[in-house]
């Protein structure tokens, strides 16, 4: 297993208070829109409070069998592997000194890479990049999909923080991707995938004058003796570099209920993957689902769930649109685990879900660079569902394995791509987790 965290060697690093104010808006006002505020008064206090809610560990879990530790963060990843880097440009940010920053979540602190205007629009600037070979070596040819689904989820978790600290996050997916990391100075083995400016009146601002910027330094830390690489995914990643058709996404906004009434600060930080489900004859309500599904909404992508326990809901499968729309009735249970790998947890939840992506849409908007835009909205989606469940007092999970053309035969889906899956019930207690 390559080392989850990257570092660069021979750079400033600055510190990031350690306890930054806590968002206090409840999460489901998050969700639904309504943004919180900070009492952050500089630059340092405002980045702190940004990252440690999008970011930064969150939690430790112990292995039974060795006593060997490892760390979980508030932006999930397929099999807790990480290949997301969060790097950030910042101009005008008071008390912060202008240039070019990678976080460092092994510490919660900020690498000073450069100094000067990067000539980014806006004050502060987030590039998520991904280094696919931290997943390949363990999931092989599915390494690809599953580093977008993580940015994905990372896009929402800083997108989420941002607002309920009273921001506004863009998210622009159409760059030239040589040139961009030629501008940042990454490793041959990092590509930028997503870009999120960060904007609004609770940014501490002071007086800045447009500098050049140095070039950036620091050598990346060598993550592991040994590079396992499919050849075919820098192959996929360059073919979906092809088109710079404009694509920008503003901050998504929910109607639902506000069901549960735990602060964003709470939720995020304690949100985990559960490691199964309860199954037997835990139930969630109606109003539940609904809330749920409330946050599903992205314009790629098609739901459809297995019910299998929902008080007053027939247990069966449905596609949801404006309404709940049942396709097959009966027990989906064996079904739902059988399709996501064999996985008992699909099965043991309350639901679970297929997300279908229209690839055919995507590519006619965005040429082959669509498929990177509908796997990040898919983890978009499993990131607030994440929450959602959280703040209801449930727990999610995240699937990324599937049986890609059994699940579109069960389906019966004519186009379309299954691109995610996801469970959501009541967790089993996880003896490996520590606070």
């Amino acid at each position: 297993m390559p080392n989850p965290f990257r570092h660069y060697e021979g750079v400033p690093v600055v510190d990031l208070p350690a306890d930054p104010p806590v968002p206090a808006i409840a999460a489901w006002d998050v969700l639904c829109g309504a943004g919180g505020e900070t009492t952050a008064v500089d630059g340092a206090a405002f980045l702190s409070q940004l990252f440690l809610y999008s970011a930064a560990i969150s939690a430790t879990k112990i292995a039974p069998a060795t006593g060997s530790t490892y760390s979980l963060r508030v932006n999930p990843s397929s099999g807790n592997l990480h290949p997301t880097e969060f790097h950030f440009a910042t101009r005008g940010v008071s008390g912060w000194a202008d240039g070019l920053y990678h976080y460092r979540p092994s510490q919660h602190m900020a690498e000073q890479r450069a100094v000067g205007d990067f000539g980014f629009d806006g004050s502060l600037v987030i590039i998520l990049t991904s280094i696919a070979w931290r997943e390949a070596w363990k999931y092989r040819d599915r390494a690809y999909r599953y580093c977008l689904l993580d940015i994905g989820h990372a896009w929402q978790a800083v997108g989420l923080a941002a607002r309920a600290m009273g921001c506004r996050c863009t998210a622009t997916g159409s760059f030239d991707d040589v040139a961009l990391a030629a501008r940042l100075g990454l490793a041959g083995d990092e590509w930028p995938m997503l870009i999120l400016t960060i904007e609004g009146g609770p940014i501490p601002l002071g007086a800045s004058e447009p500098t050049v910027p140095t070039v950036p330094a620091g050598s990346p830390n060598r993550l592991s003796e040994h590079v396992l690489m499919p050849d075919w995914i820098p192959d996929i990643h360059a073919a979906t570099s092809l088109n710079l058709e404009p694509w920008e996404r503003p901050d998504s906004a929910f109607t639902a209920s506000a069901l549960g009434g735990r602060t964003f600060g709470e939720v995020a930080r304690s949100r985990r993957s559960a490691l199964d489900f309860v199954g037997g004859s835990a139930e969630i309500t109606m109003a539940q689902l609904l809330a749920l599904l409330s946050v599903t909404r992205e314009p790629l992508l098609t739901i459809y769930i297995y019910v299998h326990r929902v008080s007053g809901l027939e247990p069966g499968l449905y596609r949801h649109s404006d309404t709940l729309e049942r396709l097959k009735s009966g027990d989906q249970r064996v079904v739902a685990a059988g399709l996501s790998l064999g996985q008992n947890l699909a099965g043991n939840a309350c639901i679970a879900l297929s997300m279908v992506a229209d690839l055919e849409g995507a590519t006619a908007r965005s040429g082959e660079r669509g498929y990177r835009y509908a796997h990040m909205e898919a983890g978009a989606v499993g990131h607030r569902l994440y929450l959602a469940a959280e703040a209801l007092g449930l727990r999610a999970t995240g699937i990324g394995a599937f049986f890609d053309d059994r699940v579109r035969e069960y389906l019966d889906l004519e186009t379309g791509q299954v691109v995610y899956h996801f469970a959501i019930g009541y967790p089993v207690h996880d003896p490996r987790l520590e606070l």
